[in-house]
């Protein structure tokens, strides 16, 4: 039996050149990760932030290499880890010294639906995916967004609902799927539809486009107390 090489196992082919070089490269692919992370937006990232997420990636990197591959040594990985977690309270430190700082890093909480309507920044956001949305609504017992007051996209993917009084409850753009199915351009009978696209709310009795945001699809609206 071959006896095992330990200066191979721990150190293998590591100098001083090759730890800058790890050390650049570690602080650059984490500056990567994060800003990859950031720029995909918050939605479907929940519970963890998205400093967090980049924080478990970079780790997850680093010891896969010398799991798997007999030509990573241990040691070169804990430098990282070391780099990894410097960078981690680095940037924690600037955040709770500075609020830009925190923002950029863990983002905003943004207002998702106002009085009943989506707000028309967050509609004109690739990152805002409806579908998913109306699942969250739906799970908190809404038939449609005039039971809304206002919802709020926090920090962490969830999302928070300010409810309307039953006697502020108006008409809504209902996010049930067999309701918002009926969706058209056409207007058949006069009656209160809403905006698919933004949620505004109007009395039609032909095609129109949506005064708020200009778009032309519609469906009838709802007016429905919610019931708990």
């Amino acid at each position: 039996m071959a006896a095992i090489n330990w200066q191979d196992v721990f150190l293998l082919d590591l100098n001083w050149s090759l730890t800058l070089e790890i050390t650049i490269r570690t602080f650059i692919m984490f500056v990567l990760v994060m800003v990859f992370l950031r720029s995909t937006g918050k939605k479907g990232v929940r519970q963890l932030s998205i400093f967090e997420v980049a924080i478990i990636i970079a780790l997850g990197s680093a010891a896969g290499d010398p799991m798997l591959n007999s030509e990573s040594a241990i040691l070169p990985s804990l430098l990282v880890f070391v780099v990894i977690l410097i960078t981690y309270r680095l940037i924690t430190y600037l955040a709770a010294k500075n609020q830009k700082v925190e923002n950029i890093l863990e983002g905003v909480p943004m207002y998702i639906i106002e009085n009943g309507k989506f707000t028309l920044s967050e509609e004109g956001d690739g990152n805002f995916a409806k579908d998913e949305f109306f699942a969250e609504i739906r799970a908190q017992n809404i038939e449609h967004l005039g039971q809304v007051k206002a919802a709020v996209l926090e920090t962490n993917g969830q999302v928070s609902f300010l409810f309307c009084e039953d006697q502020d409850v108006g008409y809504g753009l209902p996010v049930f799927p067999k309701e918002y199915a009926k969706k058209s351009k056409n207007i058949v009978a006069p009656k209160v539809y809403a905006c698919t696209h933004c949620g505004n709310t109007a009395e039609l009795s032909a095609p129109a486009h949506c005064k708020r945001c200009s778009k032309d699809e519609w469906v009838a609206a709802c007016n429905s107390k919610r019931v708990s």
